[in-house]
């Protein structure tokens, strides 16, 4: 729209410029005038006309030309600032484009979970542009296309489906590193097997999910530490096996906790009144006595905030004293798997605890600003699929 102003104003000022004189007169005479009856209702007196026919005498010596060099002038500038724009809104997109591989990703998750803020945490430092669909976990009918009934679930474009938060992970990093392989190439590297766990229920396993598919030399670039690979991968098992199982207990450790646990998980959720209502007193309650019972899963001493210090103060250790993050200077998938299961628990009582009684709290703010700030966002890949 602004480009047809642009046109329409140079259109007018080259026909003042180049219309003959006799012609250029009647038209200003015409314009004038119009403006002139239009303003007269707040005129004066008898001056309105006496000026106007002052300004139209003014015009018919001359004043064509400076009106028609006025619209010139008006159109360059319209022009310009379209160009502006046009190349301005490109360079955006072509940024947009760049710093997401080539992916549209569409996240859909359970805001509180501690898998899903895991992807959250790695497309956030990555710089990936992706959209969220807050699943209701009652009903959870924005899945229902899927055969695949847990969170998170990434969609890739239209077509490629992302399941597991390590798959995930593994899959988006390997993409952003290896310039030969499209997105379904890479999936058919972590396959999905199934099986029934020894309480009898069939539960879903991917094989590989903490590798990076990767050549020799794109291996070579991406662990410069001897060993960092092996390091990586054993920390990030480690938040899934052990880290996670942490935090319901913790969570849920009394009735007033496992009550505001609740009130957040409603309050960020997508939950019905009733569904809300219902999920924050009787879910509240019927967590507080699962609690009880994950503690005797996992072996967890009586006081599962000490467990929670002890496994925190562990990783930190692991970190070090002379590294940033586990990944030295930058943050690697490990620092992002723990930095996301930890931070589900922000504004809750055992995340103030955790910040208190552990060495955490310098890793966890310096993993927050990288996040934050995209610091891992990608330089750009070839996005052939």
């Amino acid at each position: 729209m602004a480009a047809a102003c642009t046109r329409a104003l140079r259109k007018v000022g080259w026909s003042f410029l180049g219309s003959p004189s006799a012609h250029r007169s009647g038209t200003v005479s015409y314009l004038l005038g119009n403006v002139g009856a239009r303003g007269s209702g707040r005129a004066s007196g008898s001056r309105g006309p006496v000026v106007r026919s002052k300004l139209l005498s003014s015009l018919r010596a001359g004043g064509g030309r400076a009106l028609g060099c006025a619209f010139l002038l008006g159109g360059g500038l319209g022009l310009y600032q379209t160009v502006k724009m046009t190349v301005q809104q490109h360079l955006a997109e072509e940024e947009t484009k760049v710093s997401a591989g080539g992916l549209k990703l569409i996240l859909y998750q359970y805001k509180t979970c501690p898998f899903c803020s895991k992807v959250r945490a790695f497309l956030d430092y990555h710089g990936l542009p992706y959209d969220v669909v807050e699943v209701n976990p009652v009903m959870r009918k924005e899945i229902k296309w899927s055969t695949y009934r847990k969170v998170p679930i990434l969609m890739v474009g239209d077509d490629v489906q992302l399941n597991d938060s390590s798959v995930i992970i593994s899959s988006i990093k390997t993409y952003l590193i290896n310039k030969e392989k499209s997105m379904t190439d890479i999936l058919r590297c972590y396959p999905e097997m199934k099986s029934v766990n020894d309480r009898g229920k069939e539960v879903t396993e991917f094989s590989n999910k903490y590798w990076l598919m990767l050549n020799e030399a794109d291996t070579s670039g991406t662990y410069l530490e001897k060993g960092g690979q092996k390091e990586e991968m054993k920390w990030r098992q480690w938040a899934d096996d052990w880290l996670v199982h942490l935090i319901s207990p913790n969570v849920y450790r009394t009735t007033g906790e496992a009550l505001a646990s609740f009130d957040y998980i409603v309050r960020e959720g997508k939950f019905s009144t009733f569904e809300g209502f219902f999920a924050k007193y009787v879910g509240a309650a019927a967590m507080f006595l699962i609690s009880k019972r994950l503690k005797s899963r996992h072996n967890l001493q009586d006081d599962v905030r000490q467990e929670l210090y002890k496994a925190v103060d562990e990783w930190v250790a692991a970190v070090g004293k002379k590294r940033k993050f586990m990944g030295g200077d930058q943050p690697n998938l490990a620092d992002l798997a723990v930095f996301g299961v930890l931070r589900v628990m922000e504004g809750l009582e055992a995340f103030d605890d955790m910040m208190a009684n552990t060495k955490v709290k310098y890793w966890y703010r310096r993993m927050e600003r990288a996040a934050l700030n995209h610091e891992g966002r990608p330089a750009g890949r070839n996005t052939e699929q």
